[in-house]
């Protein structure tokens, strides 16, 4: 790529940041680094009404959380800053004052009650109201256009609230390129003036975004699909101010897991996955899962995000993060929506909890467990390597584990039907004798001991492996027996076995 590649994940933090902003961070993170570019992060702050204390930390957090920290952004290699729209506000008016002298942009002094009788108007008629062409020099509406530069001057000197809108062209067919959805064409009779600059001093979103971008270098603008309706504004911007616009691609959306409609936290509440990558609190106290607290890894994150609407071109579904940046490519992203699959998540997480290091995963389990406080974490890591490939989070460990640190203290009633039989306290007795007589208390040893005893006495295995095991586990679960009494050690093994023999 001959440009220097210059891209940016622009939030507002307006709340926690929800996983197809991860996504979009993701896919500008993997583009960046792909062609040796930078990751920006620039904070859209415009609109203080909606401002959330601590979002933005949030924001953060989250990105460093998925091992996708920015390269430039607040604090941090501030060659282009300052990176919050709010601490750039000194910036825009000169721009808006630009296009008005331009004749691309006008005051508009409308109120809103005005507005709305216009709205009300159109609607009687069976038609739509839009700000336009058709109607911004007619007189009903108050704006520089029909208002001599006296008139309009002495409005602003009065203090009047006004709004700065764009005036988009009329008859003309715009020609738009788009990396993942290929050229597009509008016809700008159909487009509204949109406000850019409010009399408050604050720009709205779309003259900052341009701005802002243009200021930046950024090279290539990656944003979800719900700002594609706005791709034809920003080019006539961009037309307006003669600046070389940014390469454009717009992500697909991602989907709820039934494929229809767009996947929001209600969807995660309801069937108990979260949409958030950290658990969030919000200022009424409500509390808001997240993929970090709920156990999955971040690795495990970042793979399945990847996967929501691009596609590697082969069945690998498995990729680092290191791979992902060598075969990401946008030319590979879908149009189409990608639909949310929770179990996927979960699929992916237990693939990458097979990865981890059972000692680092011994020392996260062992702080969700009071029962394992006085527990040497590498016993603790020898029974998770015995368990971890059932498991798909560290939650999952103390259901299938329990047994290895206390003995079971009641037996399942239908796994006690089905193993007890009669002579089954004879045939415990016997396993215990042969327990107590093997001085090499191995794996090994055990199975060599106890299966010869079974084959040589012609005895079903069933008879004596079942009882044994609910003996061990108090249940019909868990893995190898024989694994089991090695880790538990003999005296324990006996003093298990008796108990059972006892109940009966």
């Amino acid at each position: 790529m001959s440009k220097n590649v210059r891209v940016r994940f622009a939030p507002s933090p307006t709340g926690p940041l929800h996983i197809g902003g991860v996504r979009t961070a993701l896919f500008n993170y993997l583009f960046a680094k792909k062609h040796g570019g930078v990751f920006v992060l620039r904070i859209e702050d415009t609109d203080q009404n909606r401002y959330v204390a601590g979002a933005e930390d949030y924001i953060v957090n989250a990105l460093n959380w998925c091992n996708i920290p920015f390269d430039e952004g607040p604090g941090k290699n501030e060659k282009f800053g300052p990176y919050r729209q709010s601490e750039r506000k000194h910036l825009y008016k000169q721009y808006a004052d630009q296009l008005i002298a331009d004749g691309n942009a006008y005051y508009a002094f409308d109120t809103s009650e005005q507005l709305d009788a216009e709205r009300k108007s159109h609607e009687a008629e069976g038609k739509t109201f839009i700000y336009n062409w058709h109607n911004r020099k007619k007189g009903r509406l108050i704006n520089s256009l029909v208002l001599t530069e006296n008139e309009t001057n002495a409005k602003i000197d009065a203090g009047e609230n006004y709004v700065v809108r764009f005036k988009s062209p009329q008859d003309q067919i715009l020609h738009l390129k788009d990396i993942i959805r290929g050229n597009i064409t509008i016809d700008t009779n159909v487009l509204d003036d949109k406000i850019l600059f409010k009399s408050d001093g604050m720009p709205t979103y779309h003259l900052a975004n341009i701005v802002d971008d243009h200021l930046m270098e950024i090279s290539h603008v990656i944003r979800g699909e719900e700002w594609l309706p706005s791709l034809a504004l920003h080019q006539l911007l961009y037309d307006a101010f003669g600046w070389d616009a940014p390469e454009f691609a717009h992500l697909p959306l991602i989907l709820k897991p039934t494929g229809k409609g767009k996947l929001s936290k209600r969807d995660g509440d309801k069937m108990g996955f979260p949409v958030f990558p950290l658990e969030y609190t919000a200022p009424d106290g409500t509390v808001s899962k997240g993929y970090k607290e709920e156990g999955y890894f971040a690795e495990a994150v970042v793979n399945f995000l990847s996967f929501l609407g691009w596609n590697p071109g082969t069945e690998q579904e498995i990729f680092s993060l290191e791979q992902l940046i060598s075969d990401f490519d946008l030319a590979r992203v879908n149009k189409a929506g990608a639909r949310f699959d929770p179990d996927k998540t979960k699929w992916f997480n237990h693939h990458y909890m097979q990865q981890q290091l059972d000692l680092n995963l011994a020392e996260q389990f062992k702080t969700t467990q009071l029962e394992l406080k006085d527990v040497d974490v590498n016993y603790i890591a020898l029974v998770i390597g015995l368990i971890k490939e059932r498991a798909t989070f560290v939650s999952d460990f103390w259901e299938l584990s329990h047994f290895f640190f206390t003995a079971p203290n009641s037996f399942d009633e239908k796994a006690s039907k089905k193993a007890l039989k009669e002579g089954t306290t004879e045939v415990l007795t016997k396993v215990i004798e042969l327990i107590n007589t093997t001085d090499n208390f191995t794996v090994e040893q055990l199975q060599t001991n106890i299966k010869g005893w079974i084959t040589a006495n012609n005895i079903g295995f069933g008879k004596i492996m079942m009882p044994l095991r609910l003996a061990l586990v108090g249940a019909l679960q868990g893995p190898d027996v024989f694994d089991i009494m090695f880790m538990i050690g003999k005296v324990e093994t006996v003093k298990r076995i008796e108990g059972l023999i006892h109940t009966l």
